[in-house]
């Protein structure tokens, strides 16, 4: 069964073949892509990385996380699911009025 990572405070030049390349070192990567702002196209710092297996995941968090990568220690660990951030309402807050 596979498992996603969270991949923390990568370098801004880091794309998501990158992640795939250094992540391919731990074992088989179903994918990896680096999360980009919407508008500008640029990194935002982090990504997500799914391992074929829980093992190859766990050998991948001991390997990367605290480790220098492009100059910026990585922050790996296993990726928590979505909150749902209640996307509901209209308005500008995002709140309904009453």
């Amino acid at each position: 069964m596979s498992m996603k990572l969270y991949v923390g405070n990568l370098s801004f030049q880091t794309s998501s073949d990158d992640l795939n390349q250094l992540f391919a070192q731990a074992g088989t990567v179903e994918s990896a892509a680096v999360v980009e702002d919407r508008e500008t196209g640029r990194s935002r710092g982090f990504g997500f990385v799914e391992m074929s297996s829980k093992e190859e995941a766990q050998r991948a968090i001991e390997q990367f996380n605290g480790k220098e990568i492009n100059g910026r220690n990585l922050n790996v660990n296993e990726a928590k699911p979505r909150e749902d951030r209640g996307g509901g309402g209209g308005g500008r807050n995002g709140g309904s009025r009453y």
